[in-house]
């Protein structure tokens, strides 16, 4: 991709990304687990795992007062917990000068006005509260739906199913193109069969719609697919292939010297 190249740098740390557009534009996507958070009934993987994320952004060269927009592509557990950091015995925005862009329809699922999400799991109170409400709180929350332009480069789209508001964010520079899955796919079977979903996505006949989308266009348009559960690091290219898809040549990150 060698447009993007030249405009945007992209820093693999684990489960996190970090995209620098032209140097004076600093997203960051997603905001993994956070550390020490409470998590009862989770898995152990879960419950106040400790997580050394900043130091690693400072490794790479990243500030948080540096970040000026935070993707939280939907409110899962996974993807929201370094939205805060503790301070003086509360929560606060890990990145103080950064817009935090939340997908509507899951800040109204996972959010008090429905009871964070219908109580389904009472963990998502606990999400809510320690990893979103902090951000709103600060006024440095943008709920958007649909389609949200951040740049001349970086979009964000609505892809539901997964969760009711999930969203994939599309880099475009010159022909070039990227795809940033957020949780559409878990798994690069769901790449040979659309059709397969995640035990977590709540409505799996939308998830599944959202996923065939995403994958006729990146086929189509030639758009690098960007994980984000695959195992290692890196994206894929997609083909189509006997009426379906096919898995194109793997194109590996790594923080660059």
């Amino acid at each position: 991709m060698t447009n993007v190249n030249e405009t945007a740098q992209r820093m693999v740390l684990g489960d996190v990304e970090v995209i620098r557009v032209r140097e004076w534009h600093e997203p960051f996507l997603p905001a993994a687990l956070g550390s020490e958070r409470e998590r009862p009934g989770m898995e152990p993987y879960f419950h106040r795992r400790r997580s050394d994320l900043p130091d690693r952004l400072a490794e790479a060269g990243v500030r948080p007062e540096d970040v000026d927009v935070v993707v939280n592509t939907h409110l899962h557990v996974d993807h929201v917990g370094w939205n805060t950091t503790a301070a003086d015995g509360q929560w606060v925005p890990t990145f103080p000068h950064a817009q935090y862009l939340v997908p509507a329809a899951d800040d109204a699922h996972y959010g008090p006005d429905n009871v964070f999400g219908r109580g389904l799991q009472p963990v998502d109170r606990l999400i809510y509260e320690d990893s979103v409400a902090p951000v709103h709180r600060a006024g440095q929350v943008v709920l958007w739906d649909g389609f949200h332009r951040i740049d001349d480069h970086l979009t964000l789209e609505s892809a539901p199913g997964h969760t009711p508001g999930a969203s994939v964010l599309r880099l475009a520079s010159g022909s070039d193109r990227a795809v940033f899955a957020g949780d559409v796919l878990h798994s690069p079977v769901q790449i040979l069969e659309p059709c397969c979903n995640s035990g977590s996505c709540l409505d799996p006949r939308r998830a599944a719609a959202s996923r065939l989308r995403v994958l006729e266009r990146a086929a189509d348009e030639r758009e690098l697919l960007v994980p984000a559960h695959f195992g290692g690091t890196g994206a894929v290219e997609v083909r189509r292939e006997a009426g379906g898809f096919a898995l194109g040549p793997w194109a590996a990150f790594g923080p660059r010297g």
